[in-house]
């Protein structure tokens, strides 16, 4: 427990346990109504704080690191993703910054296993007929989707959640394939097919999952020429970030059947996402609740804390990227 307490802003409402935690150490500035600041504001509430504890939603470019106060001491991001946050302008103005690693890993996984079933089996189509009471026959021909076991998955980003998702697709008796920076330990790839060119694994695919980080180099990384490499009928899922694929040649793809389906859980420009995924029908659509269970987003908070308390204690934090 932290003697000298901190000013930490909290720029969205976190977990109620969460909040206990940072009202018993901390000085907290809450945001009880939930409601994304603007960049004006967020400079505001800034000059009270000694630390803050954002989210992904947080706009943290160069331009607003650049005008921090000089009190602020870290940025503790309540996220694994830090492509919200200028980490070269942080370093620059002596700003530790950490995220959340590891604690999102199997809730993600879950998710994207949702996103392929849900994709595969046409299950918004579904429920949106059961909804609108226009369920009124079964045939042979009702409602026939995609069989996910024994298919064929490709990886792209065999990180922390790409390894657990293949681990739950096995359960499916899939075969696994992935493309990666580098090829994984034997003990870790536990039978996935490494291909360290995207080319040579994209036409393998029944379903591919786009698992890798949001960089410069994967900025529209499945774009209009990959997806013509994967098989006719594949489908697409994306738990990792809306700017890994390219919208465009995603729905042109999804509306003229070259794609199967296609299940997201992540945009560009979210939440103002395309109205052409919400006309289509073969799409399974979530508004970005990857880590979306009680036990993650507590233990997000705690970790993003537990970095702080470190920070303020004169420790390095485990968690540092910046």
């Amino acid at each position: 427990m932290i003697k000298n307490k901190p000013t930490l802003l909290v720029t969205r409402k976190l977990p109620p346990d969460v909040e206990r935690r940072i009202k018993r150490d901390y000085n907290g500035i809450f945001n009880p109504d939930d409601r994304l600041y603007s960049t004006d504001e967020l400079l505001q509430k800034c000059a009270q704080a000694d630390a803050i504890l954002p989210c992904h939603t947080e706009d943290l470019s160069a331009a607003v690191i650049e005008r921090l106060p000089d009190r602020i001491k870290a940025i503790a991001n309540y996220s694994v993703g830090v492509d919200h946050c200028d980490l070269a302008a942080a370093k620059r103005r002596g700003i530790v910054v950490t995220n959340t690693p590891d604690v999102l890993t199997d809730a993600t996984a879950e998710l994207t296993m949702l996103l392929m079933l849900g994709a595969a089996r046409r299950a918004s189509e579904g429920e949106r007929l059961i909804r609108a009471g226009q369920w009124n026959s079964w045939s042979p021909a009702f409602m026939v989707g995609t069989q996910v076991t024994g298919k064929r998955l490709g990886i792209i980003g065999m990180g922390r959640v790409g390894q657990v998702t293949a681990k739950r697709a096995r359960g499916f008796d899939m075969e696994i394939h992935y493309h990666n920076r580098r090829r994984l330990q034997p003990d870790k790839e536990n039978g996935a097919i490494y291909h360290p060119n995207l080319e040579s694994m994209l036409p393998l695919c029944d379903f591919l999952a786009m698992q890798c980080p949001n960089l410069p180099e994967t900025q529209d990384l499945l774009n209009a020429e990959r997806i013509a490499q994967l098989p006719d009928g594949a489908i697409v899922v994306n738990s990792a970030r809306g700017s890994v694929v390219d919208e465009d040649a995603l729905i042109a793809a999804l509306k003229s059947g070259k794609l199967a389906a296609a299940g997201l859980d992540v945009y560009k420009n979210e939440p103002h996402i395309r109205r052409d995924f919400a006309e289509l029908d073969n799409v399974f659509l979530l508004p970005h609740v990857g880590s979306a269970t009680r036990e993650t987003r507590d233990a997000m908070g705690f970790r993003a804390l537990d970095n702080l308390d470190a920070i303020f204690a004169g420790n390095e934090p485990t968690d540092r990227v910046a």
